[in-house]
Formats: C-alpha cells, structure tokens, sequence
C-alpha cells in the first residue's frame, strides 16, 4: 500500500465504501458540489411557498409561521421543515466539500483560487441562514437579532446603536421588513454571484445531482420532515430573557461564544480563523509545473484542446501568424493546471508522424513533451524480455504505479491518463507490447477532473481524438485506484497477464479483456 497520512487513509476508506455501496456514480462524496446545488433548489422552492402565507409585519410574522407549521402542517409545514433540513444538509455538503479538498491536497497550487473563494461562499451561505431565523421572530430570532446587533455595533463603520433597535417599544415594522428583504433577495443575489466566481475558472461545471441520489436525498428530507417537523419557540417578548434556546449549530455557532467574549474578541476570532482557512493554500504552497506550450506551426486551430480542458486555460482566438486556418490556441499560464490533458486531446500528437525526427504536436508539455511520451514508451517496450510484455501507464496522483514494474510489466508514468494520445495505443501494440494496462484515480475522481472521462469517452469512440476501432480493444485494460487500492490493481495486472498469454496461445480463444471499471472502485 501507498504510504498515505492518516487523514487521507481515513477518507480514501470512507470513500471506497460508498463505492461498494452506491457505486462511483451515486457516490455522494463525489457528488458533493451538485448535492449543494440540489439542496439549494430545495430551498428555493420551499421558501417561495412558504412566502406566499408570511407576514412580514412584527404583529403577523410569528402568527403566520404557527399558522404555517400547525393548520397547513400537511404542506406549508412539511414546506417548513424541508426548507430548514435543506438549508443544513448545505451546509453540511459544502464543510464535506472543503474537507475532502483538504484531506486530498485538493486545495493549493493551481486549485488556490477555488479554495479562497469557496471560504467567503460559506460565509454568505450562514448569513443567509441566520436572517432566516429572524424572521420567525420567535426568542430564539430576538436572542440572535440581539446578539447580531451587539456583533455589528462592535464594527468600527458603524454608528454603535443598533442594538438599541431591540428595545422594548423601539422595533418597527420597516426594520423587519428590510431583514425579509435581504433573506428573500438581497443575499441570495450576492450568493449567486460568490457561487458563480468560485466556479469561474472551472470548466463543465455540473450543477444537477445524479438522479437516483437527487431522489434518494430528497425523500430522507421529506421523512425527516415528517418524523421530526420544525417548531419554532415562544413569541419574542423584549421584555424577558427566553429560559431555553435550542440553537442549529451548523448556522448559529458563533453565537455562543458572546457567552465568554466581547463582541471585538468574537470578531477576531471568526475573522482570523476564516483568514487563517484563506491562507492555508500557502502553508506551505504547492509547486504547479510548467504550463503547456502551443506551437502554431503544428496547430490548425481545431480548439478540441479548448474543450477538452477542465480548468479553462485555453482559449480559441483569431489566428495571428498568417496561417491559412482561422484560428488558434492560447494557453492562460496562471490557469493551467499542467495536466498534461491537452497534449492527449490534440490530434498532432500522433506518434505514427515524423518516426525519424522529433514529435512535435500543437500544444505540448514541457516537462513530459509528445516527443519524450513516444520515447518513453519505446524504452519501456524495449525493456521488456518475458513472452508477454505489458505496457502499463500509471497516472502520478494515486497509486504508485512503479511497483508494478516486473520482467514482464514496463511502466510509464504520466501526470493524468487523460493526456494520453489514443494513437499512443495503437503506436504501443506495434511497437511489440502484448496489451496495454492503464491505470489512473478512481472513477469519478480524477485528480484533473475529467482525464478519467475523456479517455474513456475517447476510447469509446465518443470523443475526438478517437481509439480507431482497427485498435484491439481485447489487449487494452483500464483499472482503476486510489493509493491503498495496490493489491486489487495487481491482481487486476495478472488476471490481464494471464489473459494476454491466452491470447497470444490463441486468438480465438474467449477473453476476459475490456475494462473493470464497474466493480473496481470498492477499494476495500
């Protein structure tokens, strides 16, 4: 096995076993940013019917809500409780989500933008909650409006009499009002926009949960709803102090420590930790290697590169060399993720053109160029002594494919299977491998992205650059791992071992050939 920190192993063991139990496309690990986009639709679409009964006045807001919650409890109150079983399940989805970008290294180097920006995004998700809860104007929405004032009235830019609004006889309606106006509009605007810059530099961003697991979340919140349906405290009174408060951590954890600290110190502590989780992406930084290069001497401007990058680095513009086709390609470098993935997706990456000089494709690697790919495969090739030769490419960011390395096994390493020419099959199989083993990140969670789906719909035919279907698909095997799946990627390599030698005994002979990418990502 992989020797992984404890915090990564723990993860990487959690997460096989949702994909022994749901499979890798209805893991929810996986699914962490479209489950957040699901629950946000939820209570969306909850809060829309729950408004057409609220009062945004003093007198009506808490009649309304009991009104909502105990004479319409068949709708508008399960309504209620989906709407605030969503909101935490949000929560929840987005803190997994930072998480498991921390515990993978998922967070620094090229990713850093997404990491600072996903940290406010959480922020506007908790504030959007919190004037949620004043607007059932129940004692625990005037201990949180209190206590909100006394926060703001700390604020050096504000005037220190808020809080005076919460006096007995002082609190209007209009006040109120502008609060309902905020949770309703104002703040989802702003978190539709924090959402949208947090994503902005990603490219086929999914928003939609898989069905089965959209389906499956939404009954546990309507069960829930049901067993166990939202209540709101007593009537807020500005002239007694509620005796019991049952607070939603995941929303309202800040408060309690106003309990043992001023709001200054509060403040200093939410702000430096959030500070703290803005700057963790340089503690230490994460070296990015070197971006991809365009030669436009080899580039017809096709831009399937373009479409085939996961982090939007690569635009198509008009050409600017006199070449006769009308565009090109252009690298962003402070985007690029140096995954290689371009180099895979061009069609001049070839290795069949120019045997007797360099290679040299449209968009290129410089620290793994086509060229050294090609000679890396026939130096791997030629290594290889046994009467079966297997070509084996491992991806650098899962299991250490190194350890497969064996008289009969030859190993290239790359920086994601997705950088793989398709020709680079065919090229490999002439050259005198016996079948060719690919290995790379789990399926659903490629470190990249999408390496894992591109070279599979590539593969399939699907997607440009295409495995011809002259290629021999029965000596080609993908399977896949994370770092502690090493003993099920062995035993994946002989299971193919043996199934080449039969081949090579007899090609009529049935093969288990193909791919184990149905059942291979258990890792337990």
């Amino acid at each position: 096995m992989t020797k992984i920190n404890p915090i990564k192993l723990g993860y990487r063991l959690l997460e096989g076993w949702f994909n022994f139990s749901f499979g890798p496309s209805w893991n929810p690990l996986y699914n962490l940013g479209t489950l957040t986009f699901f629950f946000f639709w939820v209570v969306l679409v909850s809060g829309l019917y729950l408004f057409i009964f609220f009062d945004t006045s003093i007198a009506g807001a808490y009649k309304s809500v009991e009104y909502i919650s105990h004479e319409q409890w068949y709708m508008a109150g399960v309504m209620r409780s989906m709407h605030r079983y969503a909101s935490d399940a949000a929560v929840i989805t987005i803190i997994l989500h930072m998480f498991r970008e921390f515990s993978l290294d998922r967070y620094r180097g090229f990713r850093w933008f997404s990491w600072i920006t996903g940290v406010p995004t959480l922020w506007f998700v908790i504030t959007l909650g919190i004037t949620g809860y004043w607007l059932v104007w129940d004692e625990l929405a005037l201990y949180l409006a209190v206590r909100s004032s006394e926060l703001a009235d700390a604020l050096p830019f504000v005037s220190g009499s808020m809080a005076r609004n919460f006096l007995e006889g002082q609190l209007t309606d209009r006040f109120f009002t502008l609060m309902g106006f905020l949770h309703l509009l104002g703040q989802p605007i702003l978190l539709v926009f924090a959402v949208w810059i947090h994503v902005k530099r990603l490219s086929y961003v999914e928003i939609n949960a898989p069905r089965g697991l959209a389906i499956g979340s939404f009954i546990a919140l309507l069960a829930l709803s049901l067993i166990a349906p939202v209540e709101s405290h007593g009537p807020a009174n500005l002239s007694q102090v509620p005796r019991v408060l049952h607070l939603d951590w995941f929303y309202l954890n800040v408060y309690p420590l106003l309990d043992y600290y001023t709001a200054r110190q509060t403040w200093m502590i939410t702000l430096g930790t959030t500070f703290l989780l803005m700057l963790l992406p340089w503690l230490p930084p994460k070296k990015t290697g070197k971006p991809a290069v365009v030669h436009l001497d080899h580039c017809n401007g096709c831009g399937q590169c373009a479409d085939d990058c996961p982090f939007d680095a690569i635009d198509v513009r008009a050409r600017t060399d006199g070449a006769r086709w009308a565009h090109e390609v252009v690298v962003q470098p402070n985007q690029c993720a140096a995954c290689g993935i371009c180099l895979g997706s061009c069609p001049s990456s070839n290795p069949f053109r120019q045997k007797h000089e360099p290679l040299v494709t449209g968009i290129d690697m410089p620290q793994l160029s086509a060229n050294q790919l090609r000679d890396e495969t026939d130096r791997a090739i030629s290594s290889l002594k046994a009467d079966t030769k297997i070509l084996v490419f491992g991806c650098d960011n899962t299991f250490d494919v190194s350890a497969l390395e064996s008289d009969n096994s030859a190993v290239v390493k790359v920086y994601c299977i997705g950088m793989l020419p398709s020709t680079l099959m065919e090229y490999a199989l002439k050259k005198g491998a016996d079948g060719i083993f690919i290995t790379g990140c789990r399926t659903g969670d490629c470190y990249f992205r999408y390496g894992n789906v591109w070279l599979d719909k590539r593969f399939e035919g699907s997607r440009k650059p295409r495995l011809r279907a002259r290629a021999d698909r029965r000596r080609i095997m993908v399977s896949r791992g994370a770092e502690i799946d090493g003993a099920r990627i062995r035993k994946s390599l002989a299971d193919f071992h043996s199934a080449i030698a039969g081949l090579n005994a007899s090609d009529h002979e049935p093969s288990r050939l193909g791919t184990d990418r149905d059942t291979q990502d258990a890792g337990i």
